[in-house]
């Protein structure tokens, strides 16, 4: 079964959306701070249960497969016809929201992994032998922000699908004008050399 450009936008709004969703519950999961327990010439971190590192990594696995189904959408030989990529980068429009959409992706990446590595950090390096020392956790919105540019990310992959899609009508009918031209032409030369 062929897929279609409705079943292909789908596909990367859901991946979108979840990569949003994990994002903000592993932003709300987040602990503010941990317990530090002093001991002889150290401290160590004790924190409550923290699912934001999971989910944080989820939120990053699910924006890459929006990402990847994003940009496969675009090049998918759809009703098995397909399209120099050379017909799309054509459109202005195109080009700026395909930039745009691999842009904020790498960004959403970059604001969701800092904070999930940061997180995983604390988590397990919890003893520190400065007897100062404090328990933090990572910092405190990236998550969240991370989560909102990767729907950000799926919504600007499904605008240059969209812009895609536009293209390829347009190629399409400009082939069969053509086609049609030619056809004509042909027609009126055979004709001409019979009478």
């Amino acid at each position: 079964m062929a897929v279609t450009i409705k079943q292909a936008a789908l596909i990367v709004a859901f991946l979108g959306v979840l990569s949003f969703i994990f994002g903000v519950v592993a932003e709300n999961k987040k602990p503010a701070a941990g317990t530090p327990i002093s001991g002889k010439g150290m401290v160590i971190c004790k924190y409550p249960s923290d699912p934001s590192v999971v989910l944080g990594y989820l939120s990053v696995a699910f924006l890459i497969l929006s990402t990847i189904a994003g940009y496969w959408s675009l090049f998918y030989p759809y009703k098995g016809k397909s399209v120099p990529q050379s017909v799309l980068f054509r459109s202005t429009s195109f080009f700026v929201f395909f930039n745009i959409a691999l842009i904020t992706g790498g960004l959403a990446a970059a604001l969701l992994l800092w904070p999930t590595i940061t997180e995983q950090l604390h988590l397990s390096r919890n003893v520190h032998h400065n007897p100062t020392a404090t328990c933090p956790t990572a910092k405190t919105g990236l998550l969240g922000g991370g989560a909102f540019v990767s729907l950000d990310s799926s919504l600007f992959w499904l605008v240059a699908l969209m812009l895609a899609d536009n293209a390829r009508e347009d190629h399409f009918d400009e082939v069969e004008k053509d086609t049609k031209a030619a056809n004509l032409t042909d027609d009126y030369h055979v004709k001409g050399a019979s009478v």
